[in-house]
Order: C-alpha cells, then sequence, then structure tokens
C-alpha cells in the first residue's frame, strides 16, 4: 500500500491524562474514517505517562482489529525508558523516524 494512505499524528510536549483524551478522539476519528495504518510522532514529545500509553495501546489494538497497525516515531530517551520499563517496547517498536515507520507498508 503507498504511503501516501499513511496517518501521521504528530504529539508536542507533555502527554499526560488530559493529552490522552485528545489523542484517543484523534486516533478513533482516524480509524472510524478507515485510516488504519498510523505513525504516532513522538520527536516532540518530553513525557508520557500511562493514560497515554493506554490511548496508544487502545489504538494499537483497534488499528490491528481492521488488519492495519499503528507505530510510533521519534520517541525521546525519556518517553523510550517509560516505555522499556513497561516492555511496552515489545509491542511498540519505536521507529528513528517517520519515513522508517512508513517503510514496509
Amino acid at each position: 500500500m503507498a504511503t501516501a494512505t499513511v496517518a501521521v499524528v504528530t504529539c508536542r510536549g507533555r502527554l499526560n491524562m488530559v493529552a490522552a483524551g485528545r489523542l484517543n478522539i484523534a486516533l478513533n476519528r482516524l480509524l472510524e474514517a478507515g485510516r488504519n495504518r498510523i505513525v504516532v510522532d513522538l520527536a516532540g514529545v518530553s513525557f508520557i505517562d500511562s493514560s497515554c500509553l493506554g490511548a496508544l495501546i487502545a489504538g494499537l489494538k483497534k488499528a490491528r482489529h481492521t488488519d492495519g497497525d499503528l507505530r510510533i516515531s521519534g520517541a525521546q530517551p525519556g518517553v523510550l525508558t517509560v516505555l522499556s520499563l513497561t516492555n511496552l517496547d515489545r509491542v511498540l517498536p519505536n521507529y528513528a523516524s517517520v519515513e522508517l515507520a512508513m517503510a514496509g507498508w
């Protein structure tokens, strides 16, 4: 499938409980519109909490349920630490860039 069909969600700042709701809405809207290949760009994110991890996992499950996928890219060291501590790095591997995350689709 061409990369033009991949949706990119760019996040910035601190991803906390407040941001989790917005992230959930954005991912759900894309999935409802049939955009089931999603890259979440975390290059501008300095912090992520469990509520946003939950939003990413929920989006991942929904995307895979429709034969799609959700990938993350550009995660900074602090975010990578949280992913590693929660073992979510096994389910959501980090790609160095949005372009690399889109490769192979």
